[in-house]
């Protein structure tokens, strides 16, 4: 119910108060019948075992990781579904984004809430100091970034971020001085685990121009004040 894999507890729990003996001193992780083969009583620990809430972690973040996209979409799809309502959103392009990023399968709802709708944010995550910008930069981007992306036709995560290289040339910045703004405008959020291409492709041509119309709506309002 916390978002742990059977296979990562039965390793952890296995491990406590135990451990291989000989050439297997060194090694954490073992299936269940690599256990049953390595077992050997004098392994046991005359000490108490410490249950490390951290430790279970570490092993749960290393199973989901190496989990098949497949076998991931399975076990990660109702925690998905907590999040993410909206049925146009495909769940098979959102869950490899985050299955690397993950301690526990309960960290996934929050991880990914925004791409079911727009949260309400602040301005202030668009100023951003290494990306050099600011709420008047972000509000120039947006402004001229919006008609490129009405006309843009193909909204793969490629065909995007070729146009959003193409227009970082043509006006002679960094790239972050543009990704950074659009991320914070689709998504709404400091941190996404995924770029903004990428949120786009996801939740369509539709909604990613309706947010980035929002986010040139919020920063002119605010300074006009």
């Amino acid at each position: 119910a916390e978002g742990y894999l059977t296979e990562a507890i039965l390793n952890y729990v296995a491990l406590l108060g135990w451990s291989p003996r000989g050439e297997l001193a060194e090694r954490e992780f073992f299936t269940l019948e690599e256990l049953v083969q390595a077992f050997d009583i004098g392994g046991i620990s005359k000490s108490p075992a410490i249950f490390d809430l951290e430790k279970l972690k570490y092993f749960n973040s290393a199973y989901i990781k190496a989990l098949s996209p497949e076998a991931f979409l399975a076990v990660a799809e109702p925690y998905l579904k907590q999040a993410i309502h909206n049925p146009a959103i495909d769940l098979g392009l959102v869950a490899p984004l985050v299955q690397t990023r993950l301690d526990t399968l309960t960290e996934i709802p929050p991880m990914v809430d925004f791409f079911d709708q727009l949260p309400a944010y602040s301005n202030d995550l668009y100023t951003h100091k290494k990306m050099k910008t600011t709420e008047e930069s972000s509000l120039e981007v947006l402004t001229e970034i919006l008609p490129v992306l009405e006309a843009q036709q193909d909204y793969s995560n490629d065909a995007l971020y070729q146009t959003l290289c193409d227009f970082v040339a043509e006006k002679g910045c960094k790239n972050g001085y543009v990704l950074w703004p659009v991320r914070t405008a689709v998504s709404g959020k400091q941190m996404t685990p995924a770029g903004a291409t990428e949120i786009m492709e996801i939740i369509g041509k539709e909604e990613s121009l309706k947010r980035i119309r929002t986010g040139i709506t919020l920063l002119t309002k605010a300074l006009e004040k």
